[in-house]
């Protein structure tokens, strides 16, 4: 499984008065992501009902590159602008089996 593509899918919730702000940075995060090593794709989606509540689903080509991707300047600068603006965040690293 070392080299095996992996899927991410990222729940975030943002805070009712920060969603424009949470959204304005995941955003900022999208081409700089999709420029990088590995990254297949990197989908951002905005809830029909829920406009709080935003998902990315991502495609790597191993877990190494993403974990890369983990590490970079543009996550952390976005972990600062979000801080305390974001309710929920939930992450599952996946497998496509079929």
């Amino acid at each position: 499984m070392r080299n095996q593509k992996l899927t991410i899918v990222a729940k975030i919730v943002a805070k009712p008065e920060k969603r424009d702000l949470v959204k304005k940075e995941l955003q900022k995060l999208i081409d700089i992501t999709k420029a990088e090593k590995g990254c297949i794709n990197y989908d951002l989606h905005q809830d029909n009902e829920n406009e709080n509540l935003f998902l990315f689903y991502e495609n790597w080509e191993s877990r190494e590159l993403w974990q890369t991707h983990m590490k970079n300047t543009h996550l952390t600068e976005y972990a600062n602008a979000t801080e305390g603006a974001v309710e929920k965040f939930e992450l599952n690293e996946m497998t496509h089996i079929a």
